[in-house]
């Protein structure tokens, strides 16, 4: 062991979620540190190129925007936490705007307003584009720099919480250093890249997932995996980059094999992704035809840069796409504060799982998610009670549940058998991989017996009713359960 500190409060993760938990704690007066596994600005969240979903304009309101989220949700979204995301989305642009991010507007000022998948007005906003996360994640890294009240390190990873008394009371790095705390935030981002087929970064494997179960936390809906419907099919390296649902809301369509349209585009992901995998499997082949050739290279300068670095020009030829793990519905159960099952430990952004996507997420409510339930958490956190200390020892991290570094057979059994399309046979099998939290997405997976948003049952190919609104939790102990949430 290398020592320990104290801080108020340790937020583990510098994605949007993590970086503004951390300001708007520092801002509530709380002394912060924020440790993140890679350098700031590296983060998943870079790379996000959807916008942040609020109703703005005169035309709309947070009750539209609630009744999208609930229909795209496939009646599993848990009403009070999308109805906290919808009446709150507005302000959290609006602080966002006050922070200095710049987003894009129209001439007259006000800002422009996208259209995406599952929304039944244009209310995406977007920060250069495509490029939402790249300008989001810069603008806040810049202010959490130059605040006195963040302490920032770089480079270093958690290895496990923890605890005293059943309490969450800080983190261990991977040195042995302890950070002592009276509230921890977990927010470490997905695990879609425990798919083979990703658009994710290889770090989002689910690890703040592992630290929270392994502490005693409750995980919910880990079988709830967004796949989305067009990321890039090509074989140079560019594989999986994720074309943004935007150009579909700006005129672009997808095509099979004759140039005929087989989808409504702008239909909810699970939908589409389901409908682009049928083409595929019809013709056999790799990919569907994206064609963006009515649509203004300028309104998605990075999406035209990276596909023309893969070869592809889509001014003037098809895009080659096809479905990828995007996005976990699922992950650490907490309340509309943030708060775990575990005492004192909290999680925000993708990494948590409050129930506002339900088994399918409306377009662009993540980034609106991080900001919404970051600040709620923020403000939660801050006001947690000291943590309480064992009279004989510091507090421990909890016994080990060593799971084996995720191997590629890993990677590609769970897309073989937990892809856009499941059975309870595959399920089975992938239930007894090396990998734990590969394990746990097959439970969950054939808890839920019956096909709902993104999770499709080919033995259960109908929506069972007595499902409607349940989750399914995973406890300390991996005994899988049936929670609904008020």
């Amino acid at each position: 062991m290398r020592g320990s500190e104290r801080s108020h409060l340790a937020v583990v993760g510098a994605g949007a979620a993590g970086l503004y938990t951390a300001l708007c704690a520092a801002r509530e007066g709380a002394r912060v540190t924020l440790v993140s596994a890679t350098p700031l600005a590296e983060s998943s969240s870079w790379r996000a190129q959807g916008g942040l979903a609020a109703a703005i304009s005169a035309q709309d309101s947070p009750e539209r925007h609630l009744t999208d989220t609930i229909v795209a949700g496939r009646r599993c979204v848990r009403t009070s936490a999308a109805r906290n995301l919808c009446e709150q989305a507005p302000a959290a642009v609006a602080d966002l705007e006050r922070l200095g991010v710049r987003f894009d507007t129209e001439g007259d000022g006000s800002l422009a307003l996208g259209l995406e998948g599952g929304h039944s007005t244009r209310r995406i906003v977007h920060a250069g584009g495509a490029a939402t996360g790249r300008r989001l994640v810069r603008s806040l890294t810049a202010l959490v720099g130059e605040d006195p009240w963040i302490e920032v390190l770089e480079r270093r990873r958690v290895t496990a919480l923890l605890l005293a008394h059943d309490h969450c009371a800080g983190i261990q790095l991977e040195d042995g250093h302890e950070i002592l705390t009276d509230a921890t935030v977990l927010a470490t981002g997905g695990a879609a890249a425990l798919f083979s087929r990703t658009t994710n970064p290889p770090g989002a494997t689910g690890g703040g997932l592992l630290l929270a179960s392994q502490a005693g936390a409750t995980l919910a809906d880990l079988e709830l995996v967004q796949f989305h419907p067009t990321a890039l099919a090509a074989s140079n390296g560019a594989d999986g980059f994720l074309v943004t649902e935007a150009v579909r809301g700006e005129g672009a369509l997808l095509l099979d094999a004759g140039g005929a349209r087989f989808v409504d585009e702008l239909a909810p992901r699970d939908e589409v992704a389901r409908a682009v995998a049928r083409q595929m499997a019809l013709t056999g082949a790799a990919s569907v035809g994206l064609d963006m050739r009515a649509v203004d290279p300028a309104l998605f300068p990075n999406v035209a840069s990276e596909l023309r670095r893969a070869g592809i020009d889509p001014k003037h030829e098809l895009v080659p796409v096809a479905p990828a793990a995007h996005y976990m519905m699922g992950g650490i159960a907490t309340d509309l504060h943030g708060r775990a099952s575990l005492p004192g430990l909290y999680a925000v952004g993708e990494c948590a799982c409050t129930g506002v996507h339900g088994a399918n997420r409306l377009a662009s409510n993540s980034l609106t998610e991080c900001f919404v339930f970051g600040a709620r958490a923020a403000r939660a956190a801050v006001r947690e009670p000291a943590a309480p200390v064992r009279s004989a020892a510091s507090p421990q991290p909890p016994p080990s549940a060593d799971s084996p570094p995720l191997r590629i057979e890993s990677r590609q059994a769970l897309w073989r058998y937990a892809g856009i399309e499941r059975d309870a046979e595959g399920l089975q099998q992938l239930s007894e991989d090396p990998h734990s939290l590969v394990r746990l997405i097959a439970r969950s997976a054939l808890a839920r017996a019956e096909s709902r948003g993104a999770h499709q049952r080919r033995d259960c190919p109908s929506a069972d009713p007595k499902l409607d609104g349940v989750h399914v939790t995973i406890g300390q102990d991996g005994e899988v359960g049936f929670a609904q949430w008020s």
